[in-house]
């Protein structure tokens, strides 16, 4: 694999990047401008600061695949870099609490068409040895995102000190935002280093340009190997009409199409983002304290990156049904476990402790000290009835810190763990198996709208995850998530397919022309 192809598809995935790293801010950026906008931590409003991107990315990513059939892959991808950079700029300094959802849901515009067209592009550059690995860099970017996300959220809340004039709660999640912006003008700078697809380029009947392309890519013996295969390809399919989203209901593409309905549904409906986007708020419910939890979202996203290397290193060696299989059950196990753990715990202030806070109307807690309660959704309550929202808001981590009697390394073990078992199987894998099992001619139609149905079970688990944890409770919370992952795992048991080590087309003619059906 040379360095040249690995340089693409490293820059063409920094938009993966980009949504991981606004993913991974806005659980940090939230305790402070939630707050500071008088925002209900368990209501809606809440839930649609943090879920407004992925509502928008979800018609974004419905519309950009055909888009970028239509203007190509590289075109998009430019825009999407630009869209980040307005995203960065009006978030940072956003003077309500309406300014900063609009500007977050340009940014969604920017990570729904990045998630989709980016595997589109790179497997379309790659050949069938290294398909996996390169269209894996797209999680790898991700990961690396939420990494540098949490860093940043960590370093920022440890200068926020009441000793500090330049950074302030009011102030301090601005900058958390507005550094978003250095890595989206990279972004759109090395897009134009990158060159066209050369797929697209055959799709348009530019065959010298793509022929140019893959040489450059691939070198004269692999190129011309790559020239071959997709030629007899489009000698073999001779269908030159328009697309329709209609055309994905034939019979010939239902199978794949359920598979990969499948896929992209359990990858989000397990509450992957829910984790990660509220991870600074789950790790408050251990009652670790809010700095700690800053520092708990940094050993979360180096997990993420850890098993993502192992992603990378093992998906064209075992194969993407062995991951996928072994991580769905292993994203079970975890959440039960985080649900059994949240379950045993109990809480309860003392006078002593209570007196000891330093925000005011403290004393207004007093009534409710020494009471032991045996769930978080009436403890919580009675504390928010007791301080109003906003002072609750601003100060729950202290409280919980004190309050709460919680296996909290249980609870670690069963995030991380559900973190590691997603960033070696749904997390690649799925953007992997797109875009592999679709014909070129309905390839972009197919991933957008898979990958719009992805992203609306995104948003619905991101806008209700803080109602369930208030009205719900933590432990059923993750309940359903593990049981929904269970299901999912005797699912794709029976339906799921082993696409590795195989050629576009040899998959195309395998799956599409002489269809295998569900079984």
């Amino acid at each position: 694999m040379n360095r040249k192809l690995v340089f693409i598809a490293f820059v063409v995935s920094l938009g993966g990047f980009l949504f991981g790293f606004d993913a991974g801010i806005i659980s940090g950026v939230m305790s402070f401008a939630g707050p500071e906008f008088n925002l209900d931590e368990g209501g809606f409003a809440w839930g649609w600061a943090v879920s407004a991107p992925s509502w928008v990315a979800m018609f974004a990513m419905l519309f950009s695949g055909r888009l970028s059939d239509v203007f190509g892959r590289k075109k998009i991808l430019i825009c999407v870099a630009f869209l980040y950079a307005i995203s960065a700029v009006l978030s940072a300094v956003a003077t309500s609490y309406e300014m900063l959802y609009v500007a977050r849901m340009i940014g969604g515009l920017a990570f729904g068409a990045a998630l989709v067209i980016a595997p589109i592009y790179i497997a379309e550059i790659s050949s069938a040895e290294n398909r996996g690995k390169l269209v894996s860099l797209q999680q790898l970017n991700i990961v690396f995102g939420f990494f540098a996300a949490f860093l940043s959220n960590y370093f920022f809340n440890v200068y926020n000190t009441p000793e500090s004039s330049f950074l302030t709660d009011e102030n301090v999640w601005r900058w958390m935002l507005g550094v978003e912006l250095i890595p989206a003008l990279l972004y759109l700078v090395f897009l134009f280093f990158v060159p066209k697809s050369p797929r697209w380029l055959y799709l348009k009947e530019n065959y010298e340009a793509a022929k140019k392309v893959l040489t450059q890519i691939h070198g004269k013996e692999k190129g011309a190997l790559e020239i071959i295969g997709i030629e007899e390809n489009i000698n073999a399919d001779k269908d030159k009409s328009p697309v329709k989203i209609k055309d994905l209901l034939k019979r010939s593409l239902r199978f794949i199409l359920v598979v990969g309905l499948i896929v992209g549904v359990l990858q989000q409906i397990t509450g992957i983002n829910a984790v990660y986007f509220y991870a600074t708020s789950i790790f408050k419910q251990t009652g670790i304290g809010t700095d700690a939890a800053f520092l708990s979202g940094v050993l979360l996203s180096t997990i993420s990156v850890i098993f993502t290397f192992v992603a990378i290193y093992l998906i064209d060696r075992m194969g993407r049904r062995p991951l996928l299989l072994i991580g769905t059950a292993g994203i079970a196990i975890s959440l039960l476990v985080c649900a059994y753990g949240f379950n045993q715990a109990t809480y309860q202030l003392s006078q002593e402790k209570i007196n000891q806070f330093e925000f005011s109307d403290s004393e207004k807690l007093l009534p409710f000290a020494d009471k032991v309660y045996d769930n978080d959704i009436d403890f919580k309550n009675d504390i928010k009835s007791a301080l109003g929202n906003k002072i609750y808001s601003k100060n729950d981590g202290a409280i919980l810190e004190v309050a709460t009697t919680i296996n909290a390394r249980l609870i670690l073990i069963g995030i991380l763990g559900f973190i590691a078992c997603f960033a070696f199987s749904l997390g690649p894998v799925m953007w992997v198996l797109l875009s592999e099992l679709y014909p070129l001619k309905y390839r972009g139609l197919a991933i957008g709208v898979i990958a719009f149905v992805n992203s609306l079970i995104s948003s619905l688990v991101q806008l209700i995850f803080p109602w369930e944890l208030s009205n719900l409770g933590n432990a059923l919370t993750f309940f359903i998530f593990g049981a929904i992952a269970l299901v999912g795992f005797f699912i794709l048991l029976k339906l799921l397919p082993e696409t590795k080590g195989k050629s576009l087309e040899a998959l195309e003619r395998e799956f599409v022309i002489e269809p295998k059906g569900i079984v």
